[in-house]
């Protein structure tokens, strides 16, 4: 492997591109001088390689001569996956333990080794597992894998997917979040030995993270990560998988089977996560305090690694004000949550067990109180059709009820146990033909408005995992082939992840700012974006001009007042740099900060007294530089 990174330096040096391509051709050329294996030489493996040198063989590293700048070029040619943080934040994905739900929706999936809707070969749901649920083990596996495949995580953001979150206990949510925080400001990464991409070809990532458990040196593993794992293997909480699945077996096939009325997901979980299990005994120490989770909060609005977003999934008719008073007082920004259609006809035949105007109420409260929405549509339900689907979407990005700054549309996929099998058996379910869905998924795009994500068009399950539906992981891309088709089309495209900058050059004189405005049934919006000629998006912001009448009608549940804006988001596109390091991406340029300053202005304009931040515990340092003054669940400067 030194050969090939002596290669790959020797090119740099001489101001050659290394793409993909030429660093493959390293690769075979080098595979093939040493008669070796190629896959032992992989590009996974060759930024542990190197960051193992320069850790642990200094005269070796330093023969090398790599200067910072040079170093930073190799790091852009071995980073894996560079699109993780190409936003500008990476993003850690952790998953809540198995518990009873609140819904039965027809289309979800009732894997009792996860939490509803959720598959254990999904890969977050796999290291979960792997990781007993736990959230401290969970970030530390995440963050040593990130580290590892050469990623800056100064800057994350947390997405704590799962059952509904405030189906939890209260306690045990508190102590969630706080573990979170913990594991981030104790650094708990592992050392470069512990990383599964290390293993021996042919593994699969869960044996692979298996076995370095087993044999990485001790040294090489946080003590806290030691100990914890530990206390679960006393409690009897295994982490193996085929002793798992047998364990889930005889309860799996008896809702798989849908014979047996008396086997539903709650009850079968119930009793395999209760009282008397190991599970249940964990539960006794997943107890968590306001008092230690604010004491880590204060440490990571100054640690090595600042969470700049905390994001929720729960349900539209568990968002009350009293929940999220809890979830901001937790540090959450962002809430996830599944309206799946705005077809009344439509949730009740999926047995959603929700009302539409439940739906509009959660929209009002979370703008209300600052949080950004990312929704979850869902297209191909039962009784829908594609004109439906396509109406649908048409509503939930345009109607003044709904409008989400984010949206995951995906196709609706029939798995192994659920319900919605029944429906299919009998004919009246479909999956949509390839042809139907890419024509729904393209005109949903053309329908996006430009403060507007669409962030996923997938979800993580298997092919293996599919019975029917679409069983392709690039779909988003020939969604996008298609609307490339049509070059009129494509210019019409609005949607903000197609429009991102991302970690290309930016010259600020070739961005101007752009104000998108629109009315909800409680707010006026105002969406600030910078964008270049060909309206790329280098940065956004979103401004909340609460309705005054809404905020005096509901004052006695409400954390804000009459005469304040909210800033729900700030973001700047570039690749993640160093929170104290030069870069020369569209988040140095101050770019934040102007968008600060010209939404102060505007709240100003509209007469708004003072205005609030929804800021992450990670952004409090930025936005105290930025006039802004700790105050509750926000921040507030005086207008």
């Amino acid at each position: 492997m030194e050969q090939i990174i002596l290669n790959i330096l020797e090119r740099l040096r001489r101001g050659e591109t290394v793409d993909d391509q030429v660093l493959v051709k390293l690769i075979h050329a080098e595979a093939r001088r040493e008669g070796a294996d190629k896959r032992m030489l992989a590009k996974r493996r060759l930024l542990p390689f190197y960051q193992r040198v320069k850790r642990e063989d200094n005269e070796r590293w330093s023969a090398w001569n790599v200067t910072p700048e040079l170093e930073q070029c190799l790091m852009q040619v071995l980073r894996m996956k560079p699109r993780r943080t190409a936003s500008g934040v990476a993003t850690i994905t952790v998953i809540t333990k198995p518990w009873p739900c609140s819904g039965d929706c027809l289309f979800c999936p009732n894997d009792l080794r996860m939490p509803k809707s959720y598959l254990h070969a999904e890969p977050a749901c796999a290291r979960a597992e792997q990781n007993c649920f736990d959230p401290y083990l969970q970030v530390s596996a995440r963050l040593t894998a990130l580290t590892q495949m050469g990623h800056a995580t100064d800057k994350i953001e947390l997405i704590v997917l799962g059952g509904t979150w405030s189906d939890y206990p209260r306690e045990y949510q508190i102590w969630f979040v706080t573990e979170l925080f913990r594991a981030l400001n104790d650094n708990a990464a592992a050392g470069v030995a512990a990383n599964p991409m290390l293993a021996d070809p042919g593994a699969s990532t869960r044996e692979r993270a298996a076995e370095l458990l087993e044999q990485t040196d001790p040294h090489e593993v946080p003590q806290a990560v030691l100990d914890r794992r530990a206390r679960y293997r006393d409690l009897g909480v295994s982490t193996d998988a085929e002793a798992i699945a047998r364990g889930v077996a005889s309860w799996q096939q008896r809702i798989d089977d849908m014979s047996d009325t008396d086997a539903t997901y709650n009850r079968c979980v119930a009793k395999l996560y209760g009282k008397n299990s190991p599970w249940g005994r964990a539960a006794e120490f997943q107890v968590g305090t306001l008092e230690e989770l604010e004491r880590q909060q204060r440490i990571n609005e100054t640690a090595v690694h600042r969470v700049v977003g905390l994001v929720i999934e729960t349900r539209p008719d568990a968002v009350t004000p009293q929940a999220l008073t809890l979830i901001r007082r937790l540090g959450a920004t962002k809430i996830q949550m599944g309206v799946q259609s705005l077809n009344q006809h439509i949730l009740d035949l999926n047995e959603r067990g929700i009302r539409l105007e439940r739906v509009a109420q959660s929209f009002d409260l979370l703008r209300i109180f600052g949080f950004k929405i990312h929704a979850h549509a869902m297209a191909n339900l039962l009784g829908a059709t594609p004109e439906q689907d396509k109406l649908d979407y048409v509503r939930l990005v345009s109607e003044a009820a709904f409008q989400p700054d984010e949206i995951k549309l995906y196709p609706c996929a029939l798995i192994e146990g659920a319900r919605l099998c029944a429906r299919y058996e009998d004919g009246s379910w479909r999956p949509y033909t390839e042809d139907e869905l890419l024509d729904v998924l393209a005109d949903d795009v053309l329908a996006t408005p430009a403060f507007t994500r669409i962030s996923r068009m997938i979800r993580d399950f298997s092919s293996g995992d599919i019975k029917v539906g679409n069983k392709k992981p690039n779909l988003r891309q020939l969604v996008e082939l298609r609307l490339g088709q049509d070059q009129a089309a494509a210019r019409r495209v609005e949607e903000i992840r197609y429009r991102e900058i991302a970690g290309r050059e930016v010259a600020l004189d070739e961005l101007h700012l752009d104000v998108v405005s629109y009315k909800t049934t409680n707010t006026s919006e105002r969406f600030l974006q910078w964008v270049d000629d060909e309206n790329r998006i280098a940065g956004f912001l979103r401004l909340s001009l609460p309705s005054q009448e809404y905020v005096r009608k509901h004052s006695a549940e409400l954390p804000v007042h009459l005469g304040e804006a909210m800033i729900r988001e700030v973001h700047v596109y570039g690749k993640v740099a160093h929170l104290h390091a030069a870069g020369n991406g569209a988040q140095h340029m101050g770019l934040g900060r102007r968008l600060i300053e010209r939404a102060c202005e505007m709240a100003r304009e509209a007469g708004y007294a003072r205005i609030n931040v929804i800021s992450a515990i990670g952004t409090r340092e930025y936005y105290r530089t930025q006039g802004f003054v700790d105050n509750g669940l926000y921040q507030t400067r005086e207008l």
